[in-house]
């Protein structure tokens, strides 16, 4: 009888982890008959009651597995480490703050019978801010236009689906200790199915998305794959360099054809400064966000240390 692996990793969801447990365990049950499951489930060194009712879950249940992360590695290790352990024939990732419909599971496992190695939510609405929508779909709009080699981005998928045991070997592959994972597996290739829902609202907890760990996601994303921002960067050099070359001929003979009457004066070139100096700090931290995900790559840290691990 095939497996399939349910993944989800966690931080201070105290109030969500058992309805968690419950709705996905629902799904699991109508399709019983057919496959064994699992659940993995990474706690990452939450500060709440979390890992307790995690501990619990798993003791009431031996199909739940529970990895205790020995400190917090952050929102793109932890769960991709969590996947990394599963050994179903198909693997489904989705959140813990429940904004990733279980009910979903059944349709996944419905377009993976029909043959699809790959098969994401699309989320299409969503009850979070119109804002915050907004400018996550023009985030994924920019980055699928920008991709290198044709890669073809998806567009409004979070990484929230099922990926089959050839996609997440492929993956075991590339090693990549901070991957962006729904750029990864479009990389790899595959048709990949979607199944469309409207995204809802976080209705227990706080999130835990910030200014800092939303950008550090969208620039993984570039930076692991695209060159546009450093061809930028040239394009930036070349044509800065052709109007400086411009502006100061232009200059040359302006002085000398009005050698007394003309002069710009100490304001335009004080903004010329600024200016320059934005435009270098600009390319220095392009080049910085490249070099930190080589860096990242080749420092061969673990990706998670594990304080304890329950059920395996």
């Amino acid at each position: 009888m095939k497996k399939i692996s349910f993944v989800s990793s966690c931080y201070n969801e105290e109030e969500n982890v058992d309805a968690l447990y419950e709705r996905v365990m629902k799904q699991a049950d109508l399709h019983k008959d057919k496959y064994d499951f699992e659940y993995i489930l990474v706690d990452n060194c939450s500060t709440d009651n979390t890992a307790q009712k995690l501990r619990e879950l798993a003791q009431n249940d031996k199909r739940v597995k529970v990895i205790l992360n020995a400190r917090n590695f952050g929102h793109i290790r932890s769960p991709y480490y969590g996947m990394m352990q599963a050994d179903g024939d198909a693997v489904i990732y989705l959140a813990s703050d429940l904004q990733d419909p279980p009910e979903l599971i059944s349709d996944f496992i419905q377009k993976w019978e029909q043959g699809y190695k790959i098969v994401l939510g699309m989320k299409t609405k969503s009850e979070e801010s119109f804002l915050f929508f907004l400018i996550r779909s023009a985030y994924y709009e920019l980055i699928s236009r920008i991709a290198d080699d044709d890669t073809n981005l998806v567009k409004n998928c979070t990484g929230f689906g099922l990926y089959d045991k050839k996609i997440m070997d492929e993956i075991r592959k590339i090693d990549d200790p901070y991957p962006y994972l729904r750029g990864l597996i479009c990389e790899i290739g595959f048709e990949k199915a979607f199944v469309e829902f409207k995204q809802p609202s976080r209705k227990r907890g706080v999130t835990k998305n910030n200014f800092y760990t939303l950008y550090d996601n969208a620039m993984v994303g570039i930076v692991k794959h695209s060159k546009v921002p450093l061809r930028l960067m040239t394009f930036l050099g070349f044509g800065f360099s052709f109007a400086s070359l411009l502006i100061a001929f232009l200059y040359l003979v302006l002085k000398l054809m009005f050698w007394d009457e003309f002069s710009f004066g100490l304001a335009p070139i004080i903004i010329s400064l600024f200016f320059l100096g934005s435009v270098q700090l600009f390319c220095m931290g392009v080049l910085g966000e490249y070099i930190g995900a080589i860096y990242t790559r080749v420092n061969k840290k673990p990706v998670v240390v594990e304080k304890e691990r329950i059920n395996f």
